[in-house]
């Protein structure tokens, strides 16, 4: 991941890149790179609307920690952690990355069982959005701090019948505010962890946190075999798919290229929302969305 580029943040759902396996280079060579990112944003949200498929059989810290132990477990196999020669304070800085992770997951499926997935997902991109006016020091940037102040402003439930949970809303933010640590995290992780160690550590440090509440609050469901199999399929889709989509991307494609095509990632999650959930936002919540799409594109141009 770069930092501060919104290509960093691809994430609750990107960690620093799993390897990528022959599907992916196959793919590679007939698909060019922007439609590589473009598979790997739709992966992401065809997982987190799977996800809240789930919903409605597992709490949602249930079905957080069947994910992240699906992806847990196909990274450690895939990328192999080496520990060795590492620090205390490596280490320590893998359980921070760990952590944050964990906690961003829990809260953005939170805030996805409270609120329409594409509100959900522009909310949490104001975390990266904000390390990317961080990083710029341009007057320009001013202008994409009001466009995304002008999106929340459009979101916000000011009166009961606009059918928002202002809970919902707060823990969309809180998960905004993790992605934002999250990529500032793993550029530390990137450089003290050899080759995917770091991610793939942080992805077991995430598993042991959401473990007690996923496993208090799901109990007997968790041994279905069938809600297994669907929490290891939004693994796939929300984690190991994209990350290596967008690593062969990557290889060839400008870090800013790649950071604002994933500006787009807020609209595509309105749009799964509405085909997958058949959830329809009102034209000032789709203004919203493009405030906060174009403040994105904005600031991965400028910073």
């Amino acid at each position: 991941m770069t930092l501060p580029s919104i290509s960093a943040s691809a994430g609750p759902y990107r960690p620093d890149r799993a390897r990528p396996g022959a599907f992916v280079r196959t793919a590679a060579g007939a698909v060019p790179p922007s439609g590589l990112v473009v598979l790997g944003i739709l992966s992401v949200q065809i997982g987190a609307g799977l996800a809240k498929n789930l919903f409605t059989h597992l709490p949602p810290s249930a079905v957080v920690f069947l994910r992240i132990a699906a992806g847990a477990v196909i990274l450690a196999a895939v990328a192999r952690p080496r520990l060795r020669g590492l620090t205390r304070r490596d280490l320590a800085v893998g359980v921070a990355f760990g952590v944050t992770l964990g906690v961003m997951n829990l809260s953005f499926y939170e805030g996805l069982a409270r609120l329409p997935m594409g509100i959900c997902v522009t909310i949490e991109f104001l975390g990266p959005l904000g390390v990317a006016v961080a990083a710029s020091r341009r007057r320009m940037d001013l202008l994409w701090v009001v466009l995304a102040a002008a999106g929340i402003l459009l979101l916000a439930p000011w009166s009961d019948s606009d059918g928002l949970s202002w809970i919902g809303i707060g823990f969309s933010a809180l998960a905004g505010a993790c992605w934002a640590g999250y990529i500032l995290l793993s550029a530390a992780a990137g450089g003290r962890f050899p080759g995917t160690t770091g991610v793939s550590f942080a992805m077991i440090v995430a598993m042991l946190v959401t473990a007690p509440v996923g496993v208090a609050t799901g109990g007997a469901g968790l041994l279905s075999p069938e809600l297994i199999l669907l929490g290891a399929g939004v693994g796939l889709l929300s984690s190991v798919i994209p990350y290596s989509l967008e690593l062969e991307a990557l290889r060839t494609m400008p870090k800013r290229v790649f950071g604002i095509l994933m500006s787009l990632e807020p609209a595509a999650a309105a749009l799964v929302g509405l085909v997958v959930l058949g959830e329809f936002l009102n034209v000032r919540e789709w203004a919203a969305i493009g405030c906060v799409v174009i403040a994105s594109v904005g600031a991965t141009r400028t910073s």
